[in-house]
Parts: structure tokens; C-alpha cells; sequence
């Protein structure tokens, strides 16, 4: 059943947001907001400044200026209780990220258990039902090393959900995949979105952010240059950057 965004306030809100590294400024005055259940898709050449813009969501980079909310956290408050913003937000990179040294369904249990301070016996439960929605039953007992790129990157997305995020950030999370695991994983992230679940991804695959997204920002060199519903933004895109950088990608 295909979710129906709500009509509330934003889930997550940017509003003039900078980021400077050094003389560098890779993020010009960012704003825009995502609503409960929308799926967000951020596209750009690279160096545009999409993974930074990702990561001051999640705080894990600090931003110059501007503001930043997620669900009524301000993320830019000095006082920022990350613990609080990790409840809410998740995050799945490029690279998988998991411990070699951990089983499948060890790298899932980990933060509830070691983070959360949650039963054991109950984050097993949900652990086991996870690594199962992302088609990785069977696999439990499994170390990193035993999996392929997509059945890693899928473990990735099970440990994220399994801090019950409100909010998912993917960030280029098939860049580093063989070809013929990419639909796995982009199949995955399907499934959470037609769930209802928030998503925003930077992202190089055009056609499933045309077909996934209820939004595309494009951006380049700090800005965003265009946005709009991808079947607007593909298909009649107004500004020469836009026109011109799809042309090479599509």
C-alpha cells in the first residue's frame, strides 16, 4: 500500500543553511522542508555539496549558519542532545560501515543493546524480524566478510531501522555496489518508502529517484538550482545547469 504523506508541520526544516570548510563555502544558503511520510531525492554533480547537506541533519557535521529542525529538535543547539536526534534520524552511507568481527545479526543489535540500554531477548526479536524484511533470513550467523556489497549495505539499512527511526538519510548508498547489487538494495529502500517511511537520498540513480521520490532537489556548487516532482523536474526542467546536467545522466 503506497503512503500518503500528511498534511502536519515539517518533519525535518532547513532554513538558510551554511556551511563553510576553511575559505571553501560548499553550502550557500539551503532551505527546504520535508513532510511526514515524503520521500526526498537530492541530485547533483559531485562536489555540489549533497553529502554535506545530509550529514548536518544528522549533526554529524556542524553547520556555519542557519537552522536546522528535525521533529522539534534543533539540531544546531550547542546543547543538542545527539542521543535524542539518533532516536529520530538514521543513516546509511556510502560505505557499509559494519564490524567485521560481528555477525549480521550482531551489527543490528548493537546499538539498542549498547546505545539504548534495551532488553537483549526483545532487540533480538526485532533484529532477527528486520534482517527478515530486508530479505536477509537465513543469513543471521553471517559475518560481513561472508556477504556481498549489497547484502552488507542491506544489514546497514536493518541496524539503522533498528533504532526506530522517524527519518532515514541514504547517502549515495549504491555508489560503492557491482551493478547487479544495486536493485537489492534500491528495491529495500522501496519497500520503506511505500511503509510511509521519511527518506531522504542523495542520490545518483535518476531513474529511481523518478520513480520513488515525491520531490527532487537539484544542486550545484552549494545551491539548490532547481526542485520540483521528478515528472516536472526530468522532463521540463527550466534552468541550463538542470537541463545540461541531466542530459549527461539520463
Amino acid at each position: 500500500m503506497l503512503k500518503v504523506p500528511t498534511a502536519d508541520a515539517p518533519i525535518v526544516q532547513l532554513l538558510d543553511v551554511h556551511k563553510s570548510f576553511g575559505e571553501a563555502e560548499v553550502l550557500k544558503g539551503i532551505s527546504f522542508a520535508v513532510r511526514r511520510g515524503e520521500v526526498i531525492c537530492i541530485i547533483g554533480p559531485s562536489g555540489s555539496g549533497k553529502s554535506t547537506l545530509i550529514r548536518c541533519i544528522n549533526a554529524l557535521v556542524p553547520v556555519t549558519s542557519g537552522t536546522i529542525r528535525v521533529d522539534g529538535i534543533e539540531v544546531v543547539d550547542p546543547k543538542l542532545d545527539k542521543l535524542a536526534l539518533r532516536r529520530k534520524v538514521g543513516m546509511v552511507f556510502q560505505q557499509y560501515n559494519l564490524f567485521p568481527h560481528k555477525t549480521a545479526l550482531e551489527n543490528v543489535m548493537m546499538a539498542p543493546i549498547h546505545v539504548l540500554g534495551q532488553d537483549r531477548r526483545e532487540v533480538e526479536v526485532r533484529a532477527r524480524a528486520l534482517l527478515a524484511k530486508v530479505r536477509l533470513a537465513g543469513k543471521e550467523a553471517a559475518y560481513p566478510g561472508e556477504m556481498s556489497g549489497g547484502q552488507q549495505q542491506r544489514v546497514a539499512i536493518a541496524r539503522s531501522l533498528a533504532m526506530r527511526p522517524d527519518v532515514m538519510l541514504f547517502d549515495e548508498v549504491t555508489a560503492a555496489l557491482d551493478p547487479e547489487t544495486v536493485k537489492e538494495v534500491l528495491v529495500t529502500i522501496r519497500e520503506l518508502a511505500e511503509e510511509g517511511m521519511t527518506c531522504l537520498l542523495v542520490t545518483h540513480e535518476m531513474n529511481f529517484a523518478r520513480e520513488v521520490a515525491d520531490h527532487v532537489y537539484f544542486t550545484d556548487r552549494g545551491v539548490i538550482v532547481e526542485h520540483g516532482p521528478p515528472e516536472t523536474l526530468f522532463s521540463s526542467a527550466v534552468d541550463p545547469r538542470t537541463r545540461r546536467f541531466l542530459s549527461q545522466v539520463l
